[in-house]
C-alpha cells in the first residue's frame, strides 16, 4: 500500500510516518523545498525508507508533480498549524490551508476521473472550526462557528475537500482533531511551552512561572493515539463523512500546568503575561469521538501523566 503523507516533516507527520512503516506500508513524504531541512525525530534507517518529495502547496505545478501519482492513500497534513502565525497573517493562512487544499485535492479528483488513482484522502482538521459553543462535548453534527482565521481557514479546506468528494466521488474522509501533544512538538504550543518554562524555573530555583490564560478547558490526547486515529480512518473511515478525533475528557490549562509541576516536584507561581494571551481563545474545547469509535475500535491507550511525562521527558534540561 502506497501512502502519501503532505507535511510529513511537521510534528505529526513524523510520527504518522513511523507509524506506517512499522505497519509495512510504503511511504512518501512531502516536505515544503524552501524550507531548510529540520531535526523530524525520525532515524537514519526510518528516513532511508522513506521517498521523499518536493511539495510547496502554494504552486500548481508543484502539487501536480507530487500528487499525480498512483497512491493507494493520501493524508494531508500540510498546513499553517500555529494560531498565533494565522493571526498575524491569515491571509496566508487562506492560501495555504483553504486554498491550497483545494490545489490538492482538485489534482486526486482529476487523477481519479482519468482513472489513475482512487486513493483514500484523509484530510486533517481541527476541533477548533466548532468555535465556541457550549461547554459540552463538541459532535459532528455541531454547526462550525470558527473564531480565528486558523480555524477559519481549516473550515474552509474542509469544504474544499469536502467539494471534491462531491464532485468527483474521490474518497475523501475529514479528521477533526482535538487538542494533542507529544515529544517534538515546538513551543509555540501550548503543554511544550509548560514544560520548558516549569524545567527552566526549578533551573534557576523561581517561583514564578509566566502563563496565558489558563481557565481553558481542553480534550488532550497523546499524539501516537492521534496517528493512531489516522491509520485506523484510512481504513476504516466513510467518504465524505466527518470524525471528532479526541477522548471525550476536558481538563483546565491550570491544572494541566500544575500536574506537570507535580511531576517535576516544582511549586510554580502563575504570573499572567498580556504577551501570552490570545484574543480568541475558545472556553471549552472538548470533543465526542463516538463516531469514531464505532467506526474504528480506535480508544487512547495512553494516560494523560504518560503524555505529560513524555512532553517533559523530551525537553533538554
Amino acid at each position: 500500500m502506497k501512502v502519501l503523507v503532505t507535511g510529513a516533516d511537521g510534528f505529526v507527520g513524523r510520527w504518522l510516518i513511523r507509524r506506517l512503516l512499522d505497519d509495512g506500508r510504503e511511504v512518501y513524504g512531502a516536505v515544503r523545498p524552501s524550507e531548510p531541512q529540520r531535526e523530524d525525530g525520525l532515524t537514519a534507517d526510518e528516513r532511508a525508507q522513506v521517498r521523499w518529495l518536493p511539495l510547496e502547496i502554494t504552486d500548481n505545478e508543484s502539487v501536480r508533480r507530487c500528487l499525480d501519482l498512483p497512491y493507494d492513500a493520501v493524508v494531508h497534513l500540510a498546513a499553517i498549524a500555529s494560531g498565533a502565525a494565522a493571526l498575524r497573517d491569515p491571509g496566508a493562512a487562506w492560501e495555504v490551508n483553504a486554498a491550497g487544499t483545494a490545489r490538492v485535492m482538485n489534482v486526486l479528483a482529476e487523477a481519479r476521473r482519468k482513472d489513475r488513482a482512487d486513493p483514500v484522502v484523509l484530510h486533517v482538521s481541527t476541533g477548533e472550526v466548532y468555535g465556541r459553543g457550549q461547554s459540552v462535548a463538541r459532535k459532528e453534527t455541531d454547526t462550525p462557528a470558527p473564531c480565528s482565521p486558523y480555524a477559519a481557514s481549516k473550515l474552509g479546506a474542509e469544504e474544499a475537500a469536502l467539494e471534491a468528494w462531491r464532485r468527483s466521488g474521490l474518497r475523501v474522509v475529514v479528521a477533526r482533531a482535538f487538542a494533542h501533544t507529544g515529544p517534538g512538538q515546538t513551543t509555540d504550543f501550548v503543554i511544550p511551552a509548560f514544560a520548558q518554562r516549569l524545567k527552566y524555573a526549578k533551573q534557576i530555583g523561581a517561583p514564578v512561572v509566566k502563563v496565558g490564560n489558563l481557565e481553558p478547558i481542553r480534550d488532550l490526547l497523546h499524539v501516537q493515539d492521534v496517528a493512531d486515529a489516522y491509520v485506523r480512518l484510512l481504513a476504516h473511515g466513510h467518504a465524505g463523512e466527518v470524525y471528532n478525533v479526541a477522548s471525550g475528557k476536558g481538563t483546565s490549562l491550570e491544572d494541566v500546568l500544575f500536574r506537570m509541576a507535580e511531576l517535576l516536584d516544582v511549586r510554580p507561581i502563575p504570573e499572567a503575561d498580556p504577551q501570552l494571551m490570545r484574543p480568541a481563545d475558545i472556553p471549552h474545547l472538548v470533543g465526542d469521538s463516538a463516531k469514531l469509535r464505532a467506526a474504528t475500535g480506535w480508544s487512547p491507550r495512553r494516560s494523560f501523566d504518560d503524555t505529560l511525562r513524555d512532553v517533559l521527558d523530551a525537553q533538554k534540561n
